[in-house]
């Protein structure tokens, strides 16, 4: 095994007390191992898969599959029909949270949408009547559009505008606001890919402080009775746990929903009920999730149909869902 970094150790010894699981931990990161594939059914599946998938875990979300290893659904003539779309499992613990919350949702806004697993994901799995996908980049907003696009989703809108910018103009009317937060990255190794600088304190601050800045806009558009779904892709205390407790902090009416089907993957970091997964376990490169509640009283707000005209891309008129 490659010699991990002082900074990789360390972070071993933040996240784990058992020196056995500090080991298998870096290891994950220093020789990284295949993951099964994952696909999220955005159409009715076939009565006869084409694919040779693994068994469900208790917690894994009817419409998601998970493929053996060699699988290769990108290529498949149902990927280019838009019957599924393609993710990291970790992808889907993360998202797996929004299964506590009752269906159907009238507006979901996802904040940091690109490339659209999440924003898909709730799309079936609430069928909310308004999705507006956001994704500050521009430069990524094709690649939303594009999966938004193949995949049919119905009543789903593109946005590119700053979290200030949505916080001002759609203040308390989104029933569940979705960030997958920019982050350090570290969940990247575990895939054999490069994350420079991913354990330096200084790139995990800068990332920590950048949540808090997205969180605080965010919270500010969740309807009263509203979910916030928090989530990342990394691995450092800074910019899970931390952030967690700063959010309900500063925004006392964010109560933390427990989520009972992932209660064995419940954080020992942190007293709040968010849940990870880790590299060893081997199903995934690795997740943080977290749910709240705005337990405000009030109602929603209206979304503003003129703002949405003007800064909005329809990717399908809206339609009844049956």
């Amino acid at each position: 095994m490659p010699e991990p970094s002082k900074l990789l150790r360390k972070l071993s010894q933040q996240l784990f007390t058992d020196p056995v699981d500090q080991s298998q931990f870096v290891a994950a990161l220093v020789t990284p191992q295949p993951y099964p594939a994952a696909i999220l059914w955005t159409q009715a599946r076939p009565v006869v898969s084409p694919f040779e998938c693994l068994a469900p875990l208790v917690w894994q979300p009817a419409f998601v599959d998970r493929l053996v290893s060699e699988s290769q659904p990108g290529r498949q003539p149902l990927h280019a029909a838009g019957s599924f779309y393609c993710l990291d499992f970790s992808s889907v613990f993360a998202a797996s949270v929004m299964l506590a919350i009752a269906a159907p949702m009238p507006t979901v806004l996802d904040f940091c949408a690109a490339p659209g697993g999440k924003s898909l994901f709730s799309w079936v799995a609430l069928k909310p009547q308004q999705l507006l996908s956001n994704e500050v980049i521009r430069k990524r907003l094709k690649i939303l559009i594009a999966n938004l696009k193949r995949c049919g989703a119905q009543g789903a809108m593109a946005l590119n505008l700053d979290p200030a910018v949505l916080a001002q103009r759609l203040p308390q009317s989104a029933d569940l606001v979705i960030v997958d937060a920019p982050c350090s990255g570290q969940s990247l190794l575990a895939k054999g890919e490069k994350a420079p600088g991913c354990f330096h304190p200084v790139t995990i601050n800068k990332n920590a402080n950048r949540q808090k800045r997205i969180l605080a806009e965010a919270a500010k558009t969740v309807a009263p009775q509203g979910y916030l779904a928090y989530m990342t892709c990394t691995y450092s205390v800074a910019e899970n746990e931390r952030v967690g407790e700063w959010l309900v902090n500063k925004f006392p009416q964010f109560q933390p929903v427990t989520v009972p089907y992932l209660g064995s993957y419940q954080s020992k970091l942190t007293a709040l009920p968010c849940y990870r997964l880790w590299p060893q376990q081997g199903l995934g490169a690795g997740a943080f999730t977290l749910l709240l509640q705005n337990t405000a009283s009030g109602t929603p707000q209206p979304l503003s149909p003129d703002f949405l005209a003007q800064q909005g891309r329809v990717i399908y008129p809206y339609e009844d869902r049956q």
